[in-house]
């Protein structure tokens, strides 16, 4: 299993972009649930050397199978029995409230329904309309994944690009991973 370092989660927070989108979107999946087998599958198999450059410089770390309950790691960078942050889809925050669905597109939709009740329904109701019926018509994920990227834009115009990266990388852990895979 995979998880994120110290290093990793800084990478993640606003402002602090010094990975490409691929190791990012790794990293964001990177929460010790998921097998390094199946993170080095992403992107159509390309995963792998992503995975192992992560690994090498100290974005990631392995977590056995024996370790998972003590919250430790083999990698001796870590720092023991240092309890685990939370992760960052389990979803309280600045980003919305408590949130416990699983990763799907009917659970995205909705994040963005949310987002557009809560952050522009107050400031402009005529967007916040528009984008409730873009993302009714958006059928297939590829036109809700626009609509989404629209709004994202627009937040970053409300609220800044702290915000936006926030809300981004929030939906990105709400989306499958199989479409997450194919956007590589």
């Amino acid at each position: 299993m995979l998880r994120k370092t110290e290093k990793g989660r800084l990478e993640l927070r606003p402002g602090n972009r010094t990975l490409g989108q691929r190791e990012r979107a790794i990293l964001l999946l990177a929460d010790g649930q998921h097998s390094e087998s199946q993170m080095a599958a992403l992107f159509t198999g390309a995963g792998r050397p992503l995975v192992d450059l992560l690994l090498t410089q100290g974005y990631l770390e392995r977590r056995g199978a024996g370790q998972a309950d003590k919250g430790t790691s083999t990698d001796v960078r870590s720092k023991p029995n240092r309890p685990q942050e939370p992760d960052q889809a389990s979803p309280t925050g600045a980003h919305g409230d408590a949130f416990t669905g699983g990763r799907s597109l009917a659970t995205a939709r909705m994040f963005l329904f949310d987002l557009s009740e809560r952050l522009f329904a107050p400031r402009d109701k005529a967007l916040a309309a528009r984008y409730r019926s873009a993302l009714r018509e958006a059928r297939d994920a590829v036109a809700m994944l626009a609509v989404g990227r629209e709004m994202i834009v627009d937040v970053e115009a409300l609220a800044g690009s702290a915000r936006a990266d926030g809300i981004s990388e929030r939906l990105a852990k709400l989306l499958p991973l199989e479409l997450l895979e194919t956007m590589g």
